[in-house]
C-alpha cells in the first residue's frame, strides 16, 4: 500500500493507458511512487485495492482508483493547476467526447496490434486503418498548438502515448501528415512528457 499522504501509481512501463496517468502526474508536477507491474502480473498489494488487478491503479491514502480516464479526471480535480480540462461545461463535454473517440477509434486498433494473440492479417489491417485515420485528422493540428486547444488537455494526454508508440506499432506517417508530425515533435520535447517516460518507453524510440 502507499505510504500515508503519498500517492502510489501501479503502472505497466510499456502500457499506453498507464503512460497517460504518468503524463498527467508529470505535467502537474505531482510526486508519486510509480510501482512497475509486469504485464499479466498482479502483485498482492494491487489485488488488495483493485478487484480486477488492472493497471493503471492510483492509491491516494484510503482511496484506490482504476480505469485510466477516471484516474486522470481525479488527478485534474485533486491537483487543479494547471487545469487539463476546460472550465465551461460545453467545452468539458467536448473534451470528454474526444477522449471517448480516441478510445473507440484508435485505442482499440493499438490494442489489437500489440496483442500477441492477434492474427497477422488483422494486425496489418489495423495498422492501415490507424495510419490512414491519423493522416486524415492531421489538418486539425495545423491551427492550434495542442489537439483542438490552446492549452494542453487530457485529450493530449490520451493521444500522445499512442503517437509515441507508432514505431513500435510499425506505423510511419506520410509527409501529408506534417501538422501532426510537427505536433508530435513539439509535445515530445516538453519536459513533462520526457519526465513521464519509463525506461522501456524511452527505448521505443
Amino acid at each position: 500500500m502507499a505510504a500515508p499522504n503519498k500517492l502510489a501509481c501501479y503502472s505497466d512501463p510499456t502500457d499506453h493507458y498507464s503512460h497517460r496517468v504518468r503524463l498527467v502526474l508529470a505535467e502537474k508536477g505531482v510526486s508519486a511512487e510509480i510501482i512497475d507491474v509486469a504485464p499479466g502480473r498482479c502483485p498482492p498489494n494491487l489485488a488488495e485495492v483493485n478487484p480486477y488487478g488492472s493497471v493503471p491503479t492510483l492509491v491516494d491514502r484510503d482511496l484506490a482508483l482504476y480505469e485510466s480516464t477516471v484516474v486522470m479526471e481525479y488527478l485534474d480535480e485533486r491537483y487543479p493547476h494547471p487545469p487539463l480540462l476546460p472550465v465551461y461545461p460545453v467545452a468539458r463535454a467536448n473534451s470528454r467526447l474526444l477522449i471517448h473517440r480516441i478510445q473507440r477509434d484508435w485505442c482499440k486498433l493499438v490494442d489489437l496490434i500489440l496483442d500477441s494473440r492477434s492474427k497477422e492479417p488483422a494486425r496489418v489491417q489495423a495498422r492501415k486503418e490507424l495510419r490512414e485515420s491519423l493522416t486524415g485528422v492531421s489538418p486539425l493540428f495545423a491551427d492550434k498548438p495542442f489537439f483542438l486547444s490552446e492549452e494542453l488537455s487530457l485529450v493530449d494526454c490520451c493521444l500522445l502515448p499512442i503517437l509515441w508508440r507508432l514505431p513500435l506499432l510499425g506505423i510511419e506517417l506520410p509527409k501529408p501528415a506534417k501538422p501532426l508530425l510537427d505536433y508530435m515533435e513539439r509535445q515530445f520535447a516538453r519536459e513533462g512528457f520526457k519526465a513521464s517516460l519509463s525506461g522501456a518507453e524511452r527505448d521505443m524510440r
